[in-house]
C-alpha cells in the first residue's frame, strides 16, 4: 500500500465520488474532483432518493429467473434487455444469471446486512458535521414509507423476503396494513391497491439537491471540482498518477479514485479490474397528484418507486425499470410509457399526460450484485462503483470505507466489507 496520499483526484462528481472526496478531506487529504459533465449529472440526479436499508438488497435474485429470460426481451418488462449483438452484454448477462440463485443471494445478503447497518450513520456524519464542510441538505424520515399491493399473494412475496433478511441478521421493522389503514395514510392510492406494508426506520432525500449540497461542502473545505473534464487515461508513473483529459491537459496526484459510474470499466481495466460493470438504466419523471403522498410509496410487483420531492408543489417522482444497454443510448419512450401503464391503476387524482422531467440514468451493475470498492492492481489507483440501484443508499458509506482504506484508518468492520467489495475479486 502506498503511503498516506496528500493529493487525490476523484473521477466522478456523483454521490459516490463526492462522498469519497468528503471523507478524504476528513483525513487531511487535498482533493480534485473531475467530471465529464457536471455535479449529479448522471444517475445521482433522477433516482428515487431512497435511504431504505430494508429494501437495499442484492440485485441478482432468484425471482428474475422465475419470471423467465424471455420476459426480459419485452420493452414493457420491469427488467428489459434489448436484442442486439453485444458480446460484453451477453457475457455480463450470463454472469448475472449465474448469480440469480438462492445460494448466491444468501451470501450476498449477509454482506448487504453489514453495509446497511452503517449506511444511515454515514449520512448523519455528513449532515451533522460541526464546522466547515457540513452538508446543508437534510435527509428526511420516511413517515410513512409504504408498499402497496393488489393482492395478498403479491404482498406475501415481500413479507417472505423481509423474514429471510431478518433470519440472516438484517434489520427489518414492518407492519401489515389493510385497505382502510393504507388509504388513510395515502389517500391518493387507487382502488386497486388493497394490501399494504408499512416500513419503519427508513429515510429519503431529494438526490439532486443533496449531491449539490455535498459538492458545496467539498468546495467549502478547499476541494476543487472541475466539470466538463472528461478523463481519457489514468497512468501510474512511479510515485504519482497522471490523469489525462480529453482536451490534452493532465492532472498529477498521489492517487486517483475511479467513481465514474457505468463508465468505470473503461478506465479500470488497464489497472487489472476484470469484473464487468454494465449500465442498468432506470427511468423517472415527475407528476403532480391532487394529494402528494407524505412519504415514499413502493409497488414491488410493478417495480415502481415513488418519492415526494419536498414541498407538495414540487410533485412526486415516479421511477422504475431496469434496462441493460449502453449508458450512452438515448431515452426510450416505451420505457417511460411502461412505468405510466404500471402506475396508473395504483393512483387516483394524477394527470399522467402532464408528467415532466423525463429522465434516464445509468446505474453501474456487477454480475454478483456487490459494489467494487478498493485498490486496483496499482496501489495508487482505486475504484468506487458498481452499486447498481443502491449508489445513493450506500454512497456515503462507500466514501468512508474507501477513504479509510487509502489512509490506513479502517476499522475491523470496515475491512470485512472491503474484502467483500474487493474490485479484484473473480
Amino acid at each position: 500500500m502506498a503511503q498516506h496520499p496528500q493529493h487525490v483526484v476523484v473521477v466522478g462528481a456523483g454521490i459516490v465520488g463526492l462522498s469519497t472526496a468528503w471523507y478524504l478531506q476528513e483525513q487531511g487529504v487535498t482533493v480534485t474532483v473531475l467530471d465529464a459533465d457536471g455535479v449529479a449529472a448522471g444517475s445521482s440526479w433522477g433516482n428515487a432518493g431512497w435511504l431504505a436499508p430494508a429494501l437495499t438488497l442484492p440485485l441478482p435474485e432468484p425471482a428474475i429467473l422465475k419470471t423467465g429470460i424471455l420476459a426480459t426481451l419485452k420493452p414493457d418488462s420491469p427488467v428489459y434487455v434489448p436484442v442486439r449483438a453485444d458480446r460484453r452484454l451477453v457475457q455480463f448477462l450470463a454472469g448475472f444469471a449465474r448469480h440469480c440463485t438462492s445460494g448466491h443471494w444468501n451470501q450476498a445478503i449477509e454482506v448487504f446486512n453489514l453495509a446497511n447497518a452503517g449506511a444511515l450513520s454515514a449520512y448523519d456524519e455528513l449532515t451533522g458535521h460541526e464546522g466547515t464542510g457540513r452538508v446543508e441538505e437534510p435527509t428526511l424520515d420516511a413517515e410513512p414509507f409504504l408498499a402497496g399491493f393488489v393482492s395478498e399473494a403479491d404482498r406475501s412475496v415481500l413479507v417472505e423476503e423481509f423474514r429471510h433478511v431478518a433470519a440472516t441478521g438484517g434489520l427489518t421493522d414492518f407492519e401489515l396494513l389493510d385497505r382502510d389503514d393504507l388509504h388513510t395514510l395515502a389517500p391518493s392510492l387507487g382502488d386497486a391497491v388493497t394490501h399494504g406494508v408499512r416500513l419503519n426506520g427508513q429515510r429519503y432525500l431529494n438526490p439532486g439537491r443533496f449531491v449539490h449540497a455535498l459538492a458545496d461542502a467539498v468546495t467549502a473545505r478547499g476541494g476543487e471540482i472541475a466539470t466538463g473534464a472528461r478523463v481519457t487515461d489514468v497512468s501510474q508513473r512511479g510515485p504519482e498518477v497522471r490523469v489525462t483529459l480529453e482536451n490534452g491537459e493532465s492532472v498529477v496526484a498521489d492517487s486517483v479514485v475511479l467513481a465514474n459510474g457505468s463508465w468505470v470499466g473503461g478506465l479500470a481495466r488497464a489497472h487489472g479490474i476484470r469484473k464487468l460493470v454494465q449500465a442498468g438504466r432506470g427511468y423517472s419523471f415527475t407528476v403532480h397528484p391532487d394529494q402528494v403522498p407524505t412519504g415514499p410509496v413502493y409497488f414491488p410487483t410493478q417495480r415502481v418507486a415513488c418519492t415526494p420531492l419536498g414541498k407538495p408543489e414540487e410533485g412526486l417522482r415516479v421511477a422504475g425499470m431496469m434496462e441493460f444497454r449502453s449508458p450512452d443510448d438515448p431515452l426510450d419512450p416505451r420505457r417511460v410509457q411502461a412505468i405510466v401503464d404500471a402506475a396508473t391503476p395504483m393512483f387516483t387524482g394524477v394527470d399522467w399526460s402532464e408528467r415532466h422531467d423525463e429522465w434516464v440514468g445509468s446505474r453501474p451493475c456487477t454480475t454478483d450484485g456487490l459494489p467494487l470498492v478498493g485498490a486496483s492492481r496499482s496501489d495508487r489507483v482505486f475504484v468506487a462503483g458498481g452499486h447498481g440501484m443502491w449508489g445513493v443508499a450506500l454512497g456515503p458509506l462507500t466514501g468512508k470505507l474507501l477513504a479509510g482504506a487509502m489512509t490506513g484508518t479502517s476499522s475491523a468492520g470496515d475491512r470485512a466489507l472491503l474484502t467483500a467489495f474487493d474490485p479484484l475479486r473473480k
